[in-house]
């Protein structure tokens, strides 16, 4: 299984940034990591090692970049105002830096996003923000609703990367054509987060795949069982 480390000066971010991208070959996967966590979490916590089989066999790429979440939505010292803002750079890097660069590479048009918990309301709001550059996203075991981070404070900016509240009144035609998997365990802090969404898309007649596994907490054991099972669905 092939493992590339990339480090490059992000004009975006005005910083050093960061990424592994395992795979020699096949469909681009961007995998968001979890509330702080980094570029390395989801190889070290066997996420990457549930998907060797996809990896080995050329089918997929995933590319894991780093997170800024300790300068946005997790920097208490600083403004609210300013914690979306610095998410709006992150937002900006991933679509120029990452996701553009991939699709100029492989001459494609769209990529997958996924992530584990923090990483599955990454990878919803990239997705819903971008669904023209978004083929497939995966959620496991996300949250969607970020205003508990704002400590009151609600602009526009805030609005538009809090998919429950953007996404019932966006009509870009290209969610329709998204593959969207909501997973989620059975006892994960996270399925009433999960429900309002599907909720949502039920509204809009988005297809979905609602995915609830029995007995399952939110934790690693159950995202490894997860995410090989929507790597299959590319």
């Amino acid at each position: 299984m092939q493992e590339e480390y990339s480090k490059w000066y992000s004009p975006t971010l005005s910083r050093d940034i960061e990424m592994l991208v395992f795979g020699h070959a096949g469909y681009p996967v961007i995998l968001f990591p979890t509330t702080s966590g980094r570029y390395y979490e989801c190889k070290d916590f066997g996420l990457i090692e549930s998907a060797r089989w996809f990896l080995e066999q050329g089918l997929v790429q995933i590319y894991c970049p780093d997170s800024i979440n300790e300068l946005s939505w997790y920097n208490k010292g600083i403004h609210p105002a300013e914690r979306v803002k610095n998410h709006i750079w992150y937002d900006k890097f991933i679509l120029d830096e990452v996701v553009g660069a991939i699709c100029h590479q492989k001459g494609i048009p769209k990529v997958a996003v996924a992530g584990p918990s923090f990483g599955g309301f990454q990878a919803a709001n990239f997705a819903f923000r971008h669904p023209e550059k978004v083929s497939h996203m995966f959620s496991m075991s996300g949250s969607f609703d970020i205003k508990s981070f704002m400590d009151g404070y609600y602009d526009d900016n805030v609005f538009f990367n809090n998919p429950v509240d953007y996404l019932p009144g966006s009509n870009h035609p290209d969610l329709w054509n998204m593959k969207i998997v909501l997973g989620v365990g059975e006892w994960d802090i996270c399925l009433d987060a999960n429900k309002h969404l599907a909720r949502i898309l039920g509204e809009k007649n988005i297809p979905f795949w609602w995915d609830e596994r029995k007995w399952a907490e939110h934790d690693w054991p159950i995202w490894k069982q997860m995410f090989p099972e929507y790597l299959s669905k590319l």
